[in-house]
């Protein structure tokens, strides 16, 4: 096939699940010991950066129970990670979950700017509202409605966006002739106040490398989807099929203008999960295998967290039951349900679909297959990138990287070499400038 003509190239994150992102992929006899394994991350991003992926993804969750899938509760915090893997790495994005409901303005602030430091410019925001009513338990408060945690997310990107820009580029000059450490005039201290947070001190770092880190967000929701074109640079989303896929991408960018954006400000990057074989038989059996290892009862829970309801006491032999809209996970619980309506789906193809990709895009297949898949998703505008959910680490990854990527290559359609050393430059965003400095060259001219 030939190369995208535009030069258009795809984006490409691994989402880094330790355990898998198959329920029972940790079971594999290929599958490294996940949790909290810090060589397996080293390999991952080592492998990542091999590959010329824009970056290393790390979800974060706060809650345990029984029946959980196993990378959520065996795993790092999420920015100690990655500021390890920062010494090990040059080119990789690093990008982590932080929540807006659970937490403070100035701690995300200050964590992602010093990630962005100490990576010379790689770091990124998943900016999430926290989904799942039980988290809330660990921090000993009620979970908020679905529409208020967005509106104090829309708050609280602000205030960090603000913190972010609390020191001019130029400030620090460290002249010591003079004896300046700073220059004088170039500190903008925060004056906000919101009805959920309030910031009323600066940064105590300089202005990031990036100048900020790049925001992600996953919400499909309207009200996410609003959100993400205000303030998001890359979006995770969960498609099936390449049609819904097209509506969402469609829709999404269709929004930028308003707020003076261009199409190329958001990439798009539907999750993925590849389950790769050296012939299309292999890929089955191994998604056979996987399938066979499954715990239904395990299975049961993680779909019953993705609809908001208690599955465990219907028939799983029996049609997907109608289920009342559910106030915390209205895109992906409709995600769900919308695909089990439209292929006839049982309760329990529908686990099997949950466990393996949690309602993800999935490909079984070979090399060639597999990017056939993403080249079509690529070229009819349903993705500007990926956002790879590996079954299980590290093998089918480095399958992908070692079978997939040279292929994608060849087709011109994913980079051969890093265009810079930023997160920024590698995803082709700009880098922000402060905004008291744009407000005086406005002033200025």
């Amino acid at each position: 096939m030939t190369a995208e003509p535009s030069g258009r190239q795809m984006r490409m994150g691994v989402f880094v699940q330790a355990a898998g992102h198959h329920v029972a992929g940790w079971r594999h006899p290929d599958a490294m010991e996940g949790g909290a394994n810090l060589a397996l991350m080293q390999h991952i991003a080592a492998t990542a950066e091999r590959g010329k992926f824009d970056m290393f993804f790390l979800a974060d969750n706060f809650s345990t129970g029984y029946g959980e899938h196993p990378s959520s509760i065996g795993k790092f915090e999420p920015i100690t990670l990655l500021s390890v893997l920062s010494a090990s790495t040059k080119h990789l994005g690093l990008a982590a979950t932080a929540s807006t409901t659970y937490a403070e303005p100035y701690h995300t602030a200050r964590a992602f700017s010093s990630l962005d430091h100490l990576s010379g410019g790689r770091a990124a925001w998943n900016v999430v509202t926290t989904s799942y009513p039980k988290n809330g338990a660990v921090f000993g408060k009620q979970h908020p409605p679905h529409a208020e945690r967005y509106a104090m997310a829309e708050e609280f990107v602000e205030a960090c966006k603000l913190l972010w820009d609390s020191w001019d580029d130029d400030a620090f000059v460290m002249d010591k002739a003079r004896g300046t450490f700073v220059r004088p005039g170039t500190l903008h201290i925060p004056d906000f106040e919101g009805k959920y947070f309030t910031v009323k001190g600066g940064l105590n770092l300089p202005r990031c490398p990036q100048g900020q880190p790049v925001i992600i967000q996953a919400g499909s929701s309207a009200p996410g989807q609003a959100l993400a074109a205000r303030t998001a640079e890359v979006v995770f989303t969960a498609q099936n099929n390449l049609a819904d896929a097209q509506d969402f991408y469609r829709g999404l960018k269709a929004q930028l203008a308003q707020h003076g954006r261009g199409e190329d400000d958001l990439k798009i990057m539907p999750g993925f999960m590849p389950i790769i074989g050296r012939t299309e038989g292999e890929a089955k059996a191994l998604f056979a295998e996987l399938s066979r290892n499954l715990d239904m009862k395990q299975a049961n829970t993680v779909l019953s967290d993705r609809l908001g309801a208690d599955m465990s006491g219907y028939d799983l032999d029996a049609p997907v039951p109608d289920l009342p809209e559910n106030e915390h996970l209205k895109s992906r619980a409709l995600l769900l349900l919308e695909t089990a309506r439209r292929e006839g789906l049982t309760l329990r193809e529908l686990c099997h679909r949950v466990a393996a990709s949690r309602g993800h895009l999935t490909v079984i297949g070979t090399a060639e297959q597999v990017a056939d898949t993403m080249e079509e998703w690529f070229r009819e505008s349903g993705a500007d990138g990926f956002n790879l959910m590996p079954p299980f680490f590290p093998t089918q990854f480095d399958a992908f990287v070692d079978q997939v990527v040279p292929i994608l290559q060849a087709r011109g359609l994913f980079r051969r070499e890093y265009a810079g050393t930023t997160l920024r430059e590698n995803l082709g965003l700009a880098r922000p400038p402060s905004r008291y400095a744009a407000a005086m060259e406005s002033a200025a001219e």
